[in-house]
């Protein structure tokens, strides 16, 4: 017993020194893509009008993205859909709303709107809809397209950890998480 005695406080000792690598994100967070400049002069406003529908169906994407994109940095907030705090839905619903577009406040609801596309004709302001838990039967996540270049399509949405932010669907996470893509404009 004398000759464990020494090893068993080694042991202890040794265990209690192992510590858990923490994640952190440092405080501040880039943008990879802004908002666009919104139209000011009477003349651009002209302009708007005079354009097809087709143009102003995608002047209508823009504006959905430049709204959402104005959370960039906004922490999340389950429930949340002010620059309090906002979670993936929620900021989508708002980014709609505030551009005369209804759309359901959850996730799952949001899938059923619209029509299914497949990934590579995705387009920008089409909704990418993930399963983020092993556990979830349903859609639990929901991102907006605001760029596609070539095979890369990026996507705002709120992260639980790192807040409103834009990631990639070529990301590990994202696109194994993936379910389906719809477009509601």
């Amino acid at each position: 017993m004398k000759r464990l005695s020494p090893f068993i406080v080694l042991l202890l000792f040794l265990s209690s020194c192992v510590a858990k690598k923490k994640t952190t994100y440092s405080k501040e967070r880039k943008i990879t893509v802004e908002a666009s400049p919104e139209i000011t002069s009477p003349e651009a406003d002209n302009k708007l009008t005079k354009t097809t529908e087709n143009h102003s169906s995608e002047s209508k994407v823009n504006r959905i993205i430049n709204t959402a994109l104005t959370f960039s940095g906004v922490r999340y907030k389950y429930g949340g859909t002010t620059k309090k705090g906002m979670d993936c839905s929620g900021l989508l619903y708002v980014a709609f709303k505030k551009n005369d577009v209804a759309l359901p406040r959850v996730s799952s609801a949001m899938a059923n709107q619209g029509k299914r596309i497949r990934v590579n004709q995705v387009e920008k302001g089409d909704l990418l809809f993930f399963k983020t838990s092993r556990k979830a039967k349903k859609i639990n996540h929901v991102g907006l397209v605001v760029a596609v270049d070539n095979d890369d399509i990026k996507f705002i949405h709120a992260s639980t950890s790192r807040g409103v932010i834009v990631s990639s669907l070529r990301e590990g996470y994202w696109n194994y998480a993936f379910v389906k893509a719809t477009r509601v404009l």
